[in-house]
């Protein structure tokens, strides 16, 4: 049985019951998982290992890079700057950051970026590793491309451009690069473990990410193509998917670039946050009530940002998944119980949302990779579990 440390309130045992379950019946490795109600912190568990043959205990002590999981929390910087008046989600992009005006997009608004809608899934250049890693490279090459579908037709799962293109904004209008910005006005204030672009000293503290495998009886012969070249040689090179998932120009195609310092210390506002379950729980539940005397957004600013933009099938990824102003909602690919929820899973299983008709959050990292964008069965069974506790 695998030790599983923390707290659990009354009438969150069940929490606790199906997180150590995980262990056993879905092959979780090293995890956390939390809950806050009311403004209060009702669970906060760890448990497994940091390593699949390691015997150092997963601990709070300990940090997780948690993919686009992380998009919620840039999402929140824009509509903190939306509450305080300085960002209008109506306004043209191009009138914060003039060179966006380029290739006809001069009059897509911001809400467009923060759902999806604006077309730059990728740059129309080659980018390598390093210029990815550089902030401006990227930026100067999303302001200068075409999109690739007429902005606000359609949508499509900005999978890492999203980052860029809602950090630049925060940048323009506040002065502060995105990872300061979140550092400065959400993650201070609250106490929190959770950067984007995590500073040298804490590089220690990361568990490595354990890539995913093949579900049981599946195998694949010694070196085969990882994901993102397998779906270049199923859908084509120029597919959306294999574009989104790879950009910019193709610079995250790679594997192995997760468990990379380098890569941790840049701003990558998409898929770089690196923090633990609590405190993504913590920031959520900011959102929606006070937290130790912190309230993140007004009432008004926080239905703007989870209220519903776009459904049906998602140009990039195919199946739909509705996105509000930076967030997703309910579906059945990504699961939160209530139809008033909203939050962002991040590929491999972890997720962090809120509910306001509950004042309740909910936050769930690992180091194991399980295959999916959302859905994956260890947050199903815990999500369950929470919504069995509080109605």
């Amino acid at each position: 049985m695998t030790d599983v440390n923390g707290f659990v309130a009354p009438g969150f045992e069940g929490v606790r019951e199906v997180f150590a379950a995980n262990f056993e019946r879905h092959g979780d490795i090293g995890a956390g998982v939390a809950v806050f109600h009311g403004g209060e912190c009702v669970v906060d568990l760890t448990g497994g290992v940091t390593e699949p043959d390691g015997t150092e205990t997963y601990s709070p002590h300990h940090l997780q890079l948690m993919y686009s999981s992380t998009k919620g929390a840039t999402a929140l910087c824009a509509h903190l700057l939306v509450d305080r008046g300085l960002l209008d989600l109506d306004a043209p992009v191009a009138s914060y950051w003039p060179e966006f005006a380029a290739k006809g997009k001069d009059r897509v608004p911001v809400s467009w970026l923060l759902s999806h809608r604006a077309g730059l899934p990728d740059v129309d250049r080659e980018m390598s590793y390093e210029e990815a890693l550089a902030w401006d490279p990227v930026v100067d090459a999303l302001a200068a491309s075409a999109p690739m579908w007429e902005p606000g037709t359609k949508h499509g799962y900005h999978a890492v451009t999203f980052g860029w293109l809602v950090g630049e904004l925060v940048r323009r209008v506040s002065g502060r690069s995105l990872g300061t910005f979140f550092a400065e006005e959400v993650a201070g204030p609250l106490g929190l473990d959770l950067w984007i672009g995590l500073p040298d000293d804490h590089h220690h503290r990361v568990v490595p990410i354990i890539p995913m495998s093949l579900p049981p009886g599946i195998e694949l012969p010694e070196g085969s193509p990882g994901m993102i070249e397998l779906l270049r040689m199923l859908m084509g090179a120029d597919s959306l998917i294999a574009r989104a998932l790879s950009a910019p120009g193709g610079a995250f195609g790679g594997e192995d670039i997760w468990n990379d310092p380098v890569l941790w210390r840049a701003e990558l506002g998409a898929a770089n946050g690196i923090g633990n379950a609590r405190s993504l729980a913590k920031m959520y539940a900011a959102m929606v009530g006070p937290v130790e005397g912190v309230r993140l957004l007004s009432d008004e600013t926080l239905a703007r940002a989870a209220e519903p933009q776009v459904s049906g099938p998602d140009a990039v990824l195919s199946f739909d998944l509705p996105f509000t102003l930076g967030f997703m909602r309910d579906s059945p690919f990504s699961k939160m119980g209530s139809p008033t929820a909203f939050g962002h899973y991040g590929a491999g299983g972890s997720a962090g949302f809120a509910d306001p008709a509950r004042d309740l959050s909910f936050a769930y990292v690992m180091n194991k990779m399980a295959i999916g964008i959302a859905g994956d069965p260890r947050t199903s069974d815990l999500i369950d579990a929470l919504n069995a506790a509080v109605r």
